[in-house]
């Protein structure tokens, strides 16, 4: 029997394999990755759009503004300069509180009324940045389902960003984009109740603050600093078996906030019992807050008060921009890293340091 023969009955046996040729598949050569060109931005459409009440031009101007890429800050500063003769229309209402005290509840039920009121509402929820990772979980808006859908609404969650205040830095540019939009009442929610969180102030007309009941010794843990800007406390989920201890509590808040220094020159700040759920009190926040504006509004302080915060505004942005100035600087970012290891190894202490770095100037 041939030999080959007999290899191809074992199970062990390959075929010899094609040799030479082409295989019949065509390739053509590698792409080459070219990046794609960007689009170069119609301010002056941009800005039509958003007078017109685009909430897509309106994100999208948004997102210009939060960037931080130097030809969109650019273009984000033109595109406010257009916008800046339609803006200041509107009431900013700042709402701060404890965790858990039902923010973004009480939002939702009192931006919804607004809204059936046919007024034009703009929420810009603030959720606080990760230390470590720098990320936000932005979960405003899938809490507010009722509020999103309403075509006179608009719902913008932006991140913290390490800024002091609970509030994104660029908020207040945000609140303006939002006025030139025509919506008339802007609701700014912020991370919760802190030590810096008083920043919020210096941007608002009027102060809400949220508490909660039967949560200890709330009193005296409250901040008095915080209750001093306070124009109004809100003693939320003032329901089923709380009813009767909310209401006793804005008893206290109201003799509390009578012996206080007043948040707004001319105004009585007071407290009110409200539930969200049960949709009860909101008429009356918006009633309390309609009578400060009118009541402020006749005493020219709420001028007064919107220059001020313009003022402090533009102190606050010269020293961010001196302090971005500084650690751009290559020379300066050397000598800070050459000091840090000098105070470390304890050659020097931290004011011979900082006294160093500005000697030469």
């Amino acid at each position: 029997m041939d030999k080959r023969l007999g290899q191809q009955e074992s199970a062990l046996f390959v075929m010899d394999g094609v040799k030479g040729g082409h295989d019949g598949m065509s390739y053509s050569a590698p792409k080459k990755f070219r990046k794609k060109k960007q689009e170069s931005l119609n301010i002056p459409s941009l800005a039509d759009e958003i007078r017109a009440g685009s909430r897509t031009s309106l994100s999208k101007a948004i997102t210009l503004i939060e960037s931080s890429n130097a030809a969109h800050k650019e273009q984000a500063q033109k595109l406010l300069q257009e916008l800046l003769p339609h803006t200041g229309n509107s009431i900013r209402i700042g709402i701060t509180g404890v965790p858990g005290a039902g923010k973004s509840s009480f939002i939702e039920a009192f931006g919804t009324m607004l809204c059936d009121m046919g007024k034009k509402v703009a929420v810009l929820a603030i959720d606080p940045s990760s230390s470590i990772s720098g990320g936000s979980i932005l979960g405003d808006k899938t809490r507010m389902e009722e509020l999103v859908r309403k075509p006179n609404a608009y719902v913008r969650p932006s991140p913290s960003a390490g800024t002091l205040g609970g509030v994104h830095k660029k908020t207040r540019e945000t609140m303006l984009l939002c006025e030139a939009a025509g919506y008339d009442v802007i609701l700014i929610e912020t991370v919760g109740v802190g030590q810096s969180e008083t920043y919020v102030r210096g941007m608002v007309d009027f102060f809400l603050l949220l508490v909660l009941t039967g949560a200890g010794d709330e009193l005296q843990g409250m901040k008095k600093g915080i209750m001093e800007l306070a124009d109004g406390i809100i003693v939320h989920k003032c329901d089923g078996d709380n009813v009767r201890p909310a209401r006793k509590t804005v008893q206290e808040y109201k003799q509390i906030l009578h012996f206080l220094q007043p948040a707004t020159p001319g105004w009585l700040s007071t407290s009110l019992p409200v539930s969200s759920l049960e949709k009860t009190g909101l008429t009356n926040t918006w009633d309390m807050i309609m009578e400060f504006t009118e009541t402020i509004q006749k005493s020219n302080f709420w001028t007064t008060r919107r220059n001020e915060q313009t003022r402090d505004w533009f102190h606050t942005m010269i020293t961010d921009h001196l302090i971005d100035s500084f650690y751009q600087n290559a020379d300066k970012k050397m000598q800070v890293r050459s000091l840090e290891q000098d105070i470390l190894n304890g050659r020097i202490t931290v004011t011979q340091g900082v006294n160093e770095l500005f000697d030469n100037n």
